[in-house]
């Protein structure tokens, strides 16, 4: 398998995880979006929406949207398991992951940062500091709560078992961090992230150890 990621880019970070989780090499291909890269022919090619990641397999085929990826590597390779069986956690898993990858991820994606300030003038400190910001404290507020009337999670946003729900925290709060967003609110989010940063394909996956990162 081959995986095109850039270092930097939160879903690249959830691939990179479930990957490791699973066990699953891959041949990481690198994708600057700084540098426009994504945007390029070849890649447009390949992944007409311009985003990474993108996951080929042997036989050529191409995956996109890292939700739908997840799913897909969780029926193709079912140990361990990312998604529960039981109707009522895999509701529960889908719903913290979509909480992050449908609420929060799309409003703070790079993308929208530039259109703010190329379509709007927006200056750099009112982006990254009150858009990112609200963005941020009303997705994690939102999942705090979410968390405590469930009241499912343990170590873990299901019980001690990793989900596709922590897969995408993981890179969520590691941005909120990186852009300096306040965080201790929100402790139950907090306290599953440092517990995730355990595992060793968490840390594996680290933006910071990519062969990429700048």
């Amino acid at each position: 398998m081959r995986l095109y990621t850039f270092f930097r880019s939160s879903t690249s970070y959830r691939m990179r995880i479930a990957l490791a989780l699973k066990g699953l090499a891959y041949e990481p291909r690198y994708v600057s979006l700084p540098k426009g890269e994504h945007k390029a022919g070849e890649f447009l090619k390949m992944n007409p929406q311009g985003l990474v990641p993108a996951l080929i397999d042997d036989t050529g085929r191409v995956f996109t949207q890292s939700l739908a990826m997840i799913e897909y590597l969780d029926e193709l390779y079912p140990e361990p398991p990312l998604i529960p069986k039981d109707p009522v956690d895999r509701w529960y898993v889908r719903a913290v992951s979509q909480v992050i990858g449908c609420d929060m991820h799309p409003l703070n994606n790079v993308r929208v940062l530039k259109y703010l300030k190329s379509a709007y003038g927006l200056a750099e400190d009112r982006i990254n500091g009150d858009w990112y910001g609200h963005w941020i404290a009303e997705g994690f507020r939102g999942l705090e709560g979410f968390f405590a009337t469930q009241r499912r999670h343990g170590r873990f946003c299901l019980g001690d078992s990793v989900t596709m729900a922590d897969v995408c925290l993981v890179p969520q709060v590691s941005n909120a961090l990186r852009f300096s967003c306040q965080v201790g609110h929100y402790p139950t989010v907090m306290r599953i992230y440092e517990e995730c940063l355990r595992l060793d394909s968490v840390q594996a996956a680290d933006p910071a150890k990519q062969a990429d990162a700048l």
